[in-house]
């Protein structure tokens, strides 16, 4: 498994489990649940959810399939902006916590930019680093300037990462954003991979995947892998899907493809907001 080193110098897989959606049909459960500690098994030991998915089911069916691996996972999770102040991010922290069934979270994110000063935000961290709630602690959904104003925050430079919708398609963050994360040694943790399927049904995509003899849910990992600083999070309930995403580490793209897939999917020419789901 190839790995991230973070900030504080901890490594993490750079091939994780996105969980949006997951939890949100009950007749899924078991499989879901399967599905995940499957994904443990095969090194995909980054688990990433929020309070808002599913209005906390994620974040119980992530602490069920958890519960006897707890020392295995890297557990990241997000809170609303409207809980990003200091009495409401204790309280949501606390939920959360207990959803999930675990005493501390590896990394915490703030889901999105909100009304909340981010000087308030930082502090509000940084009190559940001192309560052992929290480990670590981010940021999702910003873009340059956002993170800008994060770094003049004190304590701001704290943050771990920055967790943004980027794969083959939605390639604008590589303009000015990953640059000026990668120049101050912040991964990017890149959601929605395969653009909630939309980019699996290009048909560019797929005929490029079926030439490599590969399945284009592969060619779009195998792609984010070849990425310096970048940690993937692809989303599945599926055990079948699970097996097929963690294929795609022993799979490498030559030179001449990855040249290929930027002719498919160029990058930007100019700066552009940032992508959001």
């Amino acid at each position: 498994m190839k790995r991230i080193l973070l900030p504080c110098g901890e490594s993490v897989p750079a091939l994780g489990q996105g969980t949006w959606h997951v939890g949100d049909d009950p007749s899924r459960r078991q499989e879901e649940i399967a599905t995940i500690q499957r994904g443990i098994d095969l090194g995909l030991a980054l688990v990433d959810t929020a309070e808002m998915y599913g209005d906390g089911r994620s974040e119980e069916l992530v602490g069920a399939a958890i519960a006897a691996r707890r020392h295995e996972v890297f557990l990241v999770s997000k809170v609303y902006p409207h809980h990003a102040s200091q009495r409401a991010m204790l309280r949501a922290c606390e939920a959360s916590l207990r959803r999930l069934r675990v005493e501390t979270i590896d990394l915490y994110l703030l889901h999105w930019p909100g009304a909340v000063p981010l000087a308030e935000t930082v502090s509000a961290f940084e009190a559940l680093q001192r309560a052992g709630k929290i480990r670590h602690w981010g940021v999702s959904n910003f873009d340059l300037e956002k993170m800008r104003q994060l770094w003049r925050v004190p304590g701001g430079h704290a943050a771990q990462t920055n967790q943004v919708l980027y794969n083959l398609g939605e390639r604008g963050i590589e303009w000015d954003l990953r640059l000026w994360l990668r120049d101050r040694g912040l991964p990017v943790m890149a959601y929605s991979p395969f653009d909630e399927g939309r980019l699996l049904r290009q048909p560019g995509l797929q005929a490029f995947a079926q030439a490599c003899g590969m399945t284009a849910a592969q060619v779009a990992l195998a792609w984010l892998m070849t990425q310096a600083g970048v940690i993937a999070i692809p989303k599945t309930g599926n055990r079948k899907r699970m097996d097929e995403n963690a294929a795609a580490l022993s799979r490498t793209l030559s030179p001449p493809q990855i040249e290929e897939l930027r002719r498919l999917f160029p990058e930007p020419s100019g700066a552009v907001p940032l992508a959001m789901l």
